[in-house]
């Protein structure tokens, strides 16, 4: 019998985060609620859940913090929740490294259907995944394996969250193809995925810090467009 995912709730607000954990319990995850930021990394080390859910508006140590320190440590996929809607806020939290990020109030089968998503996107993680065909792709001082989720640059290996690494891994399978935002939201966050073309922005921003263009190759911007990974003689 499989086990559970475990889901940790993060949100001061106790009607919201049992309401969330009622949804969740309903749908066969294991669930646990914490009302604060200290709490919420306590508990991120000893209950290590599958996807934590962020409220941002936390007493103490606020969500954008909790997620901070989250990422310094783990890939474990983040949902901010937030009742703020401005554009800077999303942006903000997607830069710190969650992966997805829903305003208050929320539709509880939109929220059911995005932790869905979010854990399906990451199952590959998992070690009892079956390794069968080895998906790897390799440039002069670079090899992404998307079999095991690693990336090696310049002879280090590079920590990257899950979207991350799928985003390179499909630029660089296609060298020199250009792909526009909307094809790569479609190709790495698929269909059921609420945001829009900034999160492939961000997400490439995020990519150019950790992985610098190479003489031998690089990612390119194609102004209007998209991106592509670009190599050269």
């Amino acid at each position: 019998m499989s086990t559970k995912q475990k889901i940790l709730i993060v949100d001061d607000d106790d009607n919201i985060a049992e309401l969330i954990s009622l949804y969740l319990t309903k749908e066969c995850y294991d669930t646990r609620i914490v009302s604060d930021g200290e709490a919420a990394l306590e508990e991120f080390e000893s209950y290590r859940p599958n996807l934590v859910l962020l409220d941002l508006m936390l007493p103490g140590i606020d969500g954008y913090q909790v997620c901070r320190e989250i990422r310094a440590v783990s890939s474990t996929p983040i949902i901010m929740l937030s009742a703020k809607g401005e554009v800077f806020d999303k942006v903000l939290g997607l830069e710190l490294g969650a992966d997805d990020y829903m305003e208050k109030p929320f539709d509880s089968k939109e929220l059911v259907a995005r932790v869905k998503a979010v854990l399906r996107r990451c199952k590959p993680v998992l070690k009892e995944e079956p390794q069968s065909d080895v998906k790897m792709v390799s440039y002069p001082d670079l090899t992404i394996s998307l079999t095991n989720y690693s990336v090696t640059y310049m002879g280090a290996n590079i920590d990257m969250p899950p979207k991350e690494l799928e985003l390179l891994y499909f630029l660089a399978s296609s060298p020199n193809h250009v792909f526009t935002r909307e094809q790569l939201l479609d190709q790495i966050w698929g269909y059921e995925y609420m945001g829009d073309t900034r999160t492939v922005d961000v997400h490439i921003k995020r990519l150019r810090e950790k992985i610098k263009d190479h003489p031998n190759w690089g990612i390119t911007t194609i102004w209007g467009i998209g991106y592509k990974f670009e190599t050269r003689p």
